[in-house]
């Protein structure tokens, strides 16, 4: 790995160029206190973790280059600007160029003559060398943080609100991405995938914690990991995939809440009604395995069931260990998002705010690229390429509440993921050229300002009718229309 001194100094310059926009969420404290977390050395190269991961939000960001393209990107547009020559990184630059001339060095030496440049391949094996267990620390420590500057938009009532999902990914079919990723059969072949399972702040769509995992491994399982470390008083919106005894009681026994929808076939006993489809059931599932009474759970869980049915859908039901129905009443659990008579829009439901994890997925992969944008062909790099994207993301979002903050808007989620990404794209280069000042006062609160103008319309109680086909369907190349049926002639 490259670890000369002035390389190091001006990839640090360079890497503080490229994240002004976050640089008050994700400042060197942040990676200090990440790698102490851990238990690895930050490094002192110029290839650090830090710089590694603003060169993994770079990737995410310019998903369209080569690796190679995005470490001289910043670079190039330092150079396009007019007072290049009299930079501190020019007559480095030239310092360097004088220095190897004086050394004799050779012009393919690995040490290289120019400490603006890095070699891919130096990048490829510090990628390679990056520990998970850094990226973890720091999306814990970012959230973390968040929660500090914005606790009350996580919270619902007394609860802390989280919900757990999982997709999967569709990776670049390579031979060592499908071992170690796996492959799911469709109906054009196999393909290579992988899955993912995030638990996730609904309320302001902010990662909390994911794992990238093989597709064939249990979703639960990820579950179990995930949930490790809850707090008192959390809620989490689970998917009716995550049904487990054994989930429910490891959050039952960290003392914090779940709910889910009630899986098919699954029988109890009811003990009491609270009222009209709600009512507190005993759930004594048969342990064929003898798994949980090695675990030590008990035999059974007391449940609260609310039934309820969308009109177009079958009937359904929430399930939850919130037990008390003054602490969430049933319409709280179930009600659909409408506009009163009094033309004010009722929120929907507070598990139907689940799916808005599944619009996190959308935004990830479609709306930020994530999907189709991944050009790695180990798995270490699609790890290091998907952590890069889930803290985009996070970073992103964090941006967004704060411009609802600002404009006074009590729902962020009412504000454009991909306009904000938009804004931040328009206003990059700017960004890289400004002083700190400038962009502390003046660049930053118009970002925010322009971020806060593009809002999604809430529109509770939209359908959109199947449209009519009026024209010939086509049978081949050519038009084609069903014959009517004829009469036949009585003679």
């Amino acid at each position: 790995m490259c670890t000369d001194a002035d390389k190091t100094t001006v990839w640090d310059q360079l890497s503080q160029r490229d994240w002004k926009a976050w640089q008050r969420f994700l400042h060197p404290g942040v990676f200090a206190e990440a790698a102490a977390w851990a238990g690895v050395p930050q490094g002192k190269g110029p290839l650090h973790l830090a710089n590694l991961v603003v060169f993994a939000l770079a990737a995410a960001w310019f998903r369209s280059k080569s690796f190679a393209e995005v470490l001289v990107l910043v670079l190039k547009l330092l150079r396009d600007a007019s007072d290049w020559p009299n930079s501190a990184l020019a007559q480095r630059q030239r310092r360097g160029r004088k220095r190897a001339q004086r050394q004799h060095r050779h012009k393919h030496d690995p040490r290289g003559h120019d400490p603006t440049r890095l070699s891919e391949e130096a990048f490829v094996q510090a990628r390679r060398k990056m520990p998970g267990s850094f990226w973890v620390g720091v999306l814990l420590i970012l959230t973390r943080d968040f929660q500090a500057a914005h606790g009350q938009r996580v919270r619902w009532k007394q609860f802390r609100l989280l919900a757990l999902d999982g997709t999967t990914i569709a990776l670049p079919h390579w031979r060592r991405l499908a071992a170690s990723f796996g492959t799911a059969k469709n109906g054009r072949g196999r393909r290579t995938q992988a899955r993912m399972v995030m638990l996730q702040f609904p309320l302001v769509r902010v990662p909390f914690r994911y794992e990238l995992t093989p597709c064939t491994e249990d979703e639960r399982r990820v579950g179990q990991r995930l949930l490790q470390g809850l707090e008192t008083n959390d809620l989490v919106l689970l998917d009716r995939g995550f049904w487990s005894y054994g989930l429910f009681w490891q959050m039952q026994h960290q003392q914090a809440f779940f709910a889910t929808r009630q899986k098919a076939g699954v029988r109890w006993h009811t003990r009491r009604r609270l009222g009209r489809g709600d009512r507190i059931v005993r759930h004594s599932p048969k342990d064929w395995r003898k798994q949980w009474k090695q675990q030590g759970l008990p035999e059974s869980i007391d449940l609260r069931v609310i039934d309820y049915q969308i009109r177009g859908f079958r009937k359904t039901a929430v399930v939850t260990n919130v037990l008390d129905p003054q602490a969430i009443t049933a319409a709280e659990w179930v009600q659909m998002a409408t506009v009163n008579e009094a033309g004010r829009v009722l929120e929907p439901g507070l598990y139907h705010r689940r799916w808005e994890i599944e619009t996190s997925f959308r935004e990830l992969k479609v709306t930020q690229g994530m999907e189709g944008g991944l050009r790695s062909r180990s798995p270490e790099g699609i790890h290091y390429e998907v952590a890069g994207h889930v803290l985009l993301y996070l970073l992103t979002r964090w941006l967004i509440v704060e411009a609802a903050d600002k404009a006074g808007i009590d729902d962020p989620l009412r504000l454009s993921f991909k306009a904000a990404l938009e804004e931040l794209a328009d206003m990059r280069e700017t960004l890289v050229h400004a002083d700190l000042d400038h962009v502390r006062h003046v660049l930053l609160p118009r970002l925010l300002e322009r971020i806060a103008s593009h809002r999604v319309p809430l529109r509770p109680g939209r359908h959109y009718p199947r449209p009519r086909d009026t024209q010939p369907k086509a049978k081949g190349n050519e038009r084609y229309q069903k014959p009517s049926k004829l009469k036949r002639k009585v003679t």
